[in-house]
């Protein structure tokens, strides 16, 4: 085959029937979408791996994609191409996203040109791939749908993942008290690092009690939750007056006790990156941009795969002992 004909084609990770992780099939000769009207094409150098996208591929999720997609949001990399009518970028540029259309498990993708970002010299690839949904979803949590203040507490529930770190380092750069859980020590040390005041062992049995002794009688104001089906019942009873649970991530159902609500008139609400419009998401970009800029936002990279390891990167988000910074994938 001539270098020419070969050239059009790149590899893909390819999902052609809803399933476990066994489904997500690397090709090695997917045709490199074209970028068009407002659309550009990005030469992909990280993927970031969320765990949405294990339940839109398992088919257990509100939003099913049309089979066969290619899975992935959160690309950063250079732009090889522009479609018409774009005049933000051009071919070089070094950006991230936090949509793509032709899908970021791919050497190439093609995204809506309002979806992407120009990626500051201050971090690499596999930062800008820790950006996209991860620090939106965290600062809609915080302000648009949690209404934090300065000076309130926010607990953040599983900290040490994507989102989770994401959210202290926003809360602790916005003047809030920030305390946090983890797995394990070694994720309990990186909450630490990332702007947390305190941190908790989730997987000690008396954890609950430690947070409560430490909050006295006040309680939190906020608590951004990233399984909810374990710990929506204890944060109702961890919220201050008028206290809010954000609910981040869920895994399936939980019974709750609908009291616990009326003895503080506190309130749980549900946070949907997918539902922001476009007002509130260029409020997110414009936070995000500023806070990379300032040097406070610094995207912790934890496990990296190669794109044929895609099956086993989405196996271990879900399995892992505790999470440790954001997981990509490096075609």
């Amino acid at each position: 085959i001539t270098m020419a004909a070969t050239r059009n084609v790149m590899r893909a990770v390819r999902v052609f029937e809803f399933g476990g992780p066994e489904v997500l099939k690397l090709q090695p000769d997917v045709l490199i979408p074209d970028p068009k009207e407002n659309q550009v094409l990005i030469k992909v150098h990280a993927c970031g791996v969320n765990p949405v996208e294990t339940y839109i591929r398992s088919g257990n999720y509100a939003r099913k994609p049309a089979l066969p997609y290619t899975p992935g949001s959160d690309v950063a990399g250079v732009i090889e191409g522009v479609g018409q009518h774009v005049t933000a970028f051009k071919k070089g540029d070094r950006v991230f996203t936090i949509g793509t259309i032709s899908g970021g498990y791919a050497e190439y993708a093609v995204a809506a040109a309002n979806r992407v970002f120009p990626l500051s010299d201050k971090l690499d690839f596999r930062q800008g791939a820790a950006i996209g949904i991860p620090y939106f979803t965290a600062y809609r949590a915080l302000f648009q749908k949690g209404r934090a203040k300065a000076g309130e507490s926010v607990l953040v529930h599983g900290a040490s993942g994507g989102v989770g770190i994401a959210t202290c380092q926003i809360a602790r750069a916005c003047g809030l008290k920030v305390l946090g859980t983890a797995g394990t020590e070694e994720g309990m040390n990186m909450v630490l690092r990332n702007g947390a005041h305190q941190a908790f062992n989730h997987r000690e049995a008396n954890y609950i009690d430690r947070i409560k002794e430490y909050t006295g009688m006040e309680g939190v104001d906020i608590i951004v939750e990233m399984l909810s089906n374990i710990n929506l019942a204890t944060d109702l009873q961890l919220l201050s007056y008028a206290g809010r649970v954000m609910v981040v991530g869920c895994r399936g159902p939980i019974e709750i006790n609908p009291r616990d609500t009326m003895s503080k008139e506190s309130s749980i609400t549900g946070v949907s990156l997918f539902l922001a419009t476009e007002e509130e998401r260029h409020e997110c970009a414009t936070a995000i941009l500023d806070g990379i800029e300032a040097g406070w936002l610094k995207p912790t990279v934890g496990s990296e795969y190669p794109l044929e390891k895609a099956a086993k990167a989405h196996e271990d988000i879900i399995h892992s002992s505790g999470a440790r910074g954001k997981m990509v994938l490096l075609p």
